[in-house]
């Protein structure tokens, strides 16, 4: 307990130390040891975890295994729990992986990874072929040391799969699952789980849709940009009009606003309501019905629908075919996201009194159309070009403006 109390001591030292100030080189100094140490540690907690298993110790604090211990005295997720019995478990069944973790050249994940060589199923099928566990050990060791994450799981997953080469082959549907949650305010969270190759398919999909939209100075993370990806995957096959028919209808997004919440300029949060139950501002419905089917329904004092009227586009087809004539992909300042991504962008909304027509409107993708509809402004200017225009008035422009002529032109090395 001496040693625990020393190094307790020693971490009070270092979070005392100031790290403002220092230079990269300084701090990436300070982080590598550190990161070696948090595996020594983790190395340690690991044994010690298998250890108390051994002993029973749990039973003294009346928890029925070291799991639950970890769950409740730790507050541990269950996930996080059970994997740190699991790896003292497979550590006491791989020395040279036990040996690298606990000299902190391996990882605590590293370990995870490499664990279910050691589950007893994987073991007795290791031992019928004749397999040297001690070899593997080693093996996956070293490409746990010197590889990246991802080589070292497929490496576990190649060998896992050999120790049953004739083993029945999955159902591919059997391994799916798609899991959606709406919270209260309208929004969606969602967990999947695919197979290897319905992840190939989707993953091929929705990098298509990352790599075609990278727009100059993109500073959307990863996971942003994957999910952008996805609503403009729904988008697109909901505009393509090819999914089953859904309650008589093709399925599309219905959203249904009071009048005078559509014509107000305010932002009027929670005055629509989505098909599926959300609720959404005025602004977003504003954006909603720049490009779509709208129908008026006349509602009586008391709630009763009184008049249903006839649901027309708001831009129609030809109108649409002539907009991605001129415009050939979005017209925000730096994007080029294809037609097919694009709404129909009324300048002036329709619901204020502007034309539906061709001077009128202009090619928005998702993101875009979204900035105009929260205080970002585009015109087109008298020589044809399109000028984009941040909430404060000053213009995006993707080059520095070079000059003015005498008439007041900017030089082309303005955005448009």
């Amino acid at each position: 307990m001496q040693q625990l109390e020393s190094l307790g001591s020693l971490l009070d030292e270092l979070s005392s130390e100031r790290l403002e100030g220092m230079f990269g080189p300084q701090l990436l100094e300070r982080l590598t040891p550190l990161l070696t140490l948090q595996n020594r540690i983790a190395a340690e907690v690991a044994r010690t975890v298998r250890q108390c298993e051994l002993a029973d110790a749990a039973e003294f604090d009346g928890k029925a295994s070291m799991t639950a211990w970890l769950r409740g005295h730790r507050r541990m997720s269950h996930g996080a729990a059970a994997g740190l019995v699991r790896n003292g478990r497979a550590l006491e069944q791989l020395p040279t992986l036990a040996a690298a973790f606990a000299a902190g050249e391996v990882s605590a994940e590293a370990v995870g990874a490499i664990a279910p060589v050691t589950a007893p199923k994987n073991v007795a099928a290791a031992a019928d072929l004749g397999v040297d566990l001690a070899g593997i050990d080693q093996a996956l060791t070293e490409v746990a040391r010197n590889q990246f994450h991802p080589v070292l799981r497929q490496a576990v997953a190649h060998y896992l799969d050999r120790l049953d080469p004739d083993g029945t082959e999955p159902d591919p549907t059997e391994q799916r699952s798609f899991t959606l949650v709406k919270h209260p305010d309208g929004s969606v969270s969602g967990r999947f789980e695919l197979d290897a190759v319905g992840g190939e398919r989707a993953q091929a999909a929705l990098e298509s849709v990352v790599q075609a939209d990278r727009p100059a100075g993109d500073l959307r993370t990863r996971a942003q940009q994957q999910a952008d990806a996805f609503v403009q995957l729904c988008d697109n096959q909901l505009a393509a009009g090819t999914l089953p028919v859904l309650r008589s209808q093709k399925p599309h997004v219905v959203v249904t606003v009071p009048i005078e919440d559509l014509i107000d300029p305010d932002t009027g949060p929670g005055a629509a309501k989505l098909g599926f139950g959300a609720t959404i501002s005025a602004a977003r419905a504003r954006w909603l019905a720049c490009d779509g089917n709208v129908t008026r329904i006349v509602i009586g004092p008391e709630g009763q629908p009184l008049d249903l009227g006839r649901s027309h586009r708001v831009v129609p087809h030809h109108l649409r075919r002539a907009v991605e004539a001129r415009d050939g992909h979005c017209v925000f300042a730096g994007c080029d996201a294809p037609t097919h991504w694009c709404d129909v962008h009324h300048i002036i909304h329709w619901a204020d009194g502007g034309d539906t027509s061709l001077e009128n409107s202009g090619l928005l993708c998702e993101r875009h159309h979204t900035k105009v509809h929260h205080g970002f402004r585009i015109e087109r200017d008298p020589a044809g070009r399109w000028r984009t225009y941040r909430p404060d008035g000053t213009e995006i422009l993707l080059l520095p403006r070079l000059t003015d002529d005498p008439a007041g032109r900017p030089a082309e090395a303005r955005a448009g």
